[in-house]
C-alpha cells in the first residue's frame, strides 16, 4: 500500500501551508478586532475578503469540488489533507478558500442535480465567492435523526410551490450574504415508500413569507464565522416549479448524496483541529511551571500529548482509507467506513481538545486561545450530519447481517 501523497497534492499542500502561515494565521486576531467595530455581528470582516481574494489569486479555490468543470478537480484522497490543513483554523480557512460548509454541500447538490438554469443562476455565483447558502433540513419539532420525520410541506399549486414549517440550527442563514436556501420538505406526505414522500426546492432567502426567526447559539456561541445557525419560518413561501431540484420524491437520495462528502470533509477538517490542539498543548507544557516542574516533565501530560498523537494517526489512516474508497468504489461502497469515521473523529477530537483545555487552565475556556470554540464546534459535530447513535446503529446492522441466515 502506497501512502504517499501523489506529485498535485504535495504542490498544493505546500502552497496551503504556506497561504496558512502567511496570511491566515495573522488575520485570526485581525479579524475579531475587525467583527467587534462592524455595524452587525453577522457582517463579514474585510480582512475575510482579502484573504478570499488572495486564495482565488494562489489557485487554492473550490479544492472541494471533484467536477473538473466547476472546480479543482481533485479526488477524496487527494483533498483529505488540504482539508485537514484549513482545519487547522477553521473560522478562516474553509471560507477563505470557497470551502466552506454548508455552501460545499449546496454546490455540490446544484452540480450534480441542478439544472442549466439553477446553476446559472446560484451555483455560479457560490462558486465565485459572491453569495452564501444555506441547507435548510433539520425541524424542532420532530427527531430530525430520522429524516423521514420532516413534517415541512411543499405543495403544488399551479405553477408554484407552497413552502410551509419550520426549521433550525440552518447553518450560514445570518449571514447577509445568504442569498439561497435549499429547502427539503414532504410532496408526497402519504406516499407509501417513505424514502419518496421528500422533495428540494430552491427557495431565495427574500421570498415573502420566508422569516429568519433568530439566531441559535451553540455552547453559548453565535458562531458568527460560519453565517450563524438560525430558526426558519417558512409561511406559505411561494416560488416557481422551476426551483424544484431533480425531480418530485427525489429530495432523500438527494441528501444522501449531499451528506456523504460532507461527512468525510468535516471529519478531514476536525484532525486540523486536533493538530492544531495538540501544537496549543506542547507549546503550553513547556513554558509553564508548576509545582518546581515546568508542565512538559509532567507524567500526565506525557500521556496526555503521547495518547492524542496516537489518536491523530489512527484517525487520518481511516480518513485516507475512506476518502480512497470512496474514489475507487463509490460512496455506497464506502458506507461503512463514511460511518466508522464519523462516529470515531469528534468524539476522539472532543477527547484531545479537552486535553488541551485542562492543560491551560483557566486559559483554555477563555477568548484568548480558541480552544472554547474549537471544543463546541467539535462537539456539535457529534449531532451534525446525522448522530453517532444513528451511525452507529446502521453501522452494527450491516455487521450483524454477515451472520444472519
Amino acid at each position: 500500500m502506497d501512502f504517499a501523497f501523489d506529485a498535485r497534492t504535495e504542490e498544493l499542500r505546500a502552497r496551503l501551508l504556506a497561504f496558512m502561515d502567511e496570511y491566515v494565521y495573522p488575520a485570526e486576531a485581525v479579524a475579531h478586532e475587525q467583527r467587534a467595530r462592524l455595524a452587525s455581528p453577522w457582517d463579514t470582516p474585510p480582512v475575510v475578503e482579502e484573504l478570499k481574494a488572495e486564495a482565488r489569486r494562489q489557485g487554492l479555490w473550490n479544492l472541494f469540488l471533484p467536477d473538473a468543470e466547476h472546480g479543482a478537480g481533485l479526488t477524496n484522497l487527494q483533498y483529505a489533507p488540504l482539508a485537514e490543513i484549513t482545519g487547522r483554523s477553521p473560522q478562516l480557512a474553509p471560507t477563505a478558500t470557497n470551502c466552506a460548509a454548508p455552501d460545499t454541500g449546496n454546490m455540490e447538490v446544484l452540480a450534480q442535480f441542478g439544472d442549466e438554469r439553477q446553476q446559472k443562476q446560484w451555483l455560479q455565483p457560490l462558486l465565485n465567492g459572491e453569495i452564501r447558502s444555506a441547507f435548510a433540513m433539520t425541524e424542532p419539532d420532530v427527531a430530525s435523526s430520522d429524516a423521514t420525520n420532516i413534517t415541512t410541506r411543499i405543495e403544488r399549486d399551479g405553477d408554484e410551490y407552497v413552502i410551509t414549517g419550520r426549521k433550525w440550527y440552518i447553518s450560514g442563514a445570518m449571514n447577509p450574504d445568504c442569498k439561497i436556501f435549499i429547502v427539503m420538505g414532504k410532496t408526497d406526505p402519504d406516499g407509501a415508500d417513505i424514502r419518496r414522500q421528500q422533495s428540494m426546492v430552491l427557495v431565495p432567502r427574500d421570498t415573502p413569507g420566508v422569516t429568519v426567526q433568530r439566531a441559535m447559539q451553540v455552547f453559548g456561541y453565535e458562531d458568527h464565522w460560519h453565517g450563524g445557525h438560525a430558526e426558519v419560518v417558512f409561511d406559505h413561501a411561494r416560488v416557481p416549479v422551476s426551483h424544484l431540484i431533480g425531480e418530485e420524491g427525489g429530495g432523500f437520495a438527494i441528501a444522501q448524496a449531499r451528506l456523504g462528502p460532507g461527512r468525510i470533509h468535516h471529519c478531514m477538517r476536525l484532525i486540523g483541529m486536533a493538530e492544531r490542539a495538540i501544537e496549543l498543548m506542547c507549546r503550553r507544557a513547556v513554558s509553564r511551571t508548576a509545582f518546581g516542574k515546568a508542565l512538559a516533565q509532567q507524567g500526565v501530560v506525557h500521556n496526555w500529548i503521547a495518547d492524542a498523537r496516537v489518536a491523530v494517526e489512527q484517525l487520518r489512516l481511516l480518513v485516507l482509507k475512506t476518502a480512497w474508497m470512496m474514489d475507487t468504489v463509490g460512496n455506497k461502497g464506502a458506507h461503512t467506513e463514511i460511518q466508522a469515521i464519523k462516529i470515531a473523529t469528534p468524539r476522539t477530537v472532543v477527547g484531545i481538545l479537552d486535553r488541551a483545555i485542562q492543560l491551560h487552565g483557566a486559559g483554555g475556556v477563555s477568548q484568548d486561545f480558541p480552544l472554547a470554540e474549537l471544543y463546541a464546534g467539535a462537539r456539535t459535530l457529534m449531532l451534525a450530519d446525522g448522530p453517532d447513535e444513528v451511525h452507529q446503529r446502521s453501522l452494527a446492522r450491516r455487521e450483524l447481517k454477515k451472520y444472519l441466515p
